[in-house]
């Protein structure tokens, strides 16, 4: 299966910690926090990676280049904003083959190969990667039933709760299949608006997460995330119960 990245983002709320440079390329502990993402990636058997690039999209693709390690990678770049949804619909490019997307700014410790085995006993048209964080009023927290989601509560409440770790599975076609084209979200737009009659499938990992889109989380990345991604104990995955 392919993968998708989107590493297109502004990173506006970063921006003064790391100036002139796209957010996945944010230095933690000397590499670009992208890398540990590609790497995560490329050990779940992720040979073909898509980058969907924007703002100083440069900056990505002259330091990654076409291979990384034992992926080959390619580029799509927008010339004007897609949001998260456009990106990946211009991303797929004609294939109809499912693809998993990932946030280029978020970073989980998951074990990819685990993943797409769970989704090729029962493949659909999206699946929604879960994880429990301690504190979700920065993301809001998604509602599960009998392993399907049923829908998402806004952020803004406190305590532990399941949220979206900005890693799906998707088959390409669903863009059409709600008519969705050009600038939209893939969470708000077809995954929130249109969930009932998705009903995407729900993976729960309670592996390490982070997303650097704000500054003390940034600095948690610079903290725990190089010695968390060496150790063989980053990949677990976990039912809630």
């Amino acid at each position: 299966m392919r993968a998708i990245v989107l590493a297109g983002g502004l990173g506006t709320r970063l921006q003064q910690r790391v100036p002139g440079l796209p957010k996945p390329m944010a230095p933690v502990a000397g590499r670009p926090f992208l890398s540990y993402v590609l790497d995560r990636l490329i050990a779940g058997g992720m040979t073909q990676i898509t980058l969907a690039l924007g703002h100083r999209a440069e900056r990505i693709r002259s330091h990654f280049g076409h291979t990384y390690r034992q992926a080959v990678l390619t580029y799509v770049v927008e010339n004007e904003p897609l949001d998260t949804g456009g990106a990946t619909a211009s991303a797929v490019g004609g294939s109809d083959d499912p693809v998993l997307v990932q946030n280029g700014d978020t970073y989980l410790a998951l074990d990819y190969a685990a993943l797409l085995r769970w989704y090729g006993q029962s493949p659909s048209d999206a699946a929604i990667v879960l994880t429990r964080v301690p504190d979700a009023a920065r993301y809001g927290t998604v509602v599960v039933e009998e392993d399907r989601v049923r829908g998402f509560v806004e952020k803004g409440r406190g305590g532990e709760g399941w949220i979206n770790a900005g890693v799906y599975l998707l088959r390409p076609s669903v863009f059409a299949k709600f008519g969705l084209s050009g600038r939209f979200s893939l969470e708000t737009d077809l995954l929130q608006r249109h969930c009932a009659a998705l009903a995407p499938r729900a993976y729960f990992s309670e592996a390490f997460f982070v997303d650097i889109g704000v500054p003390e989380d940034y600095d948690r990345a610079q903290r725990e995330l190089p010695a968390f991604d060496a150790s063989p104990s980053a990949m677990r995955v976990k039912r809630p119960g």
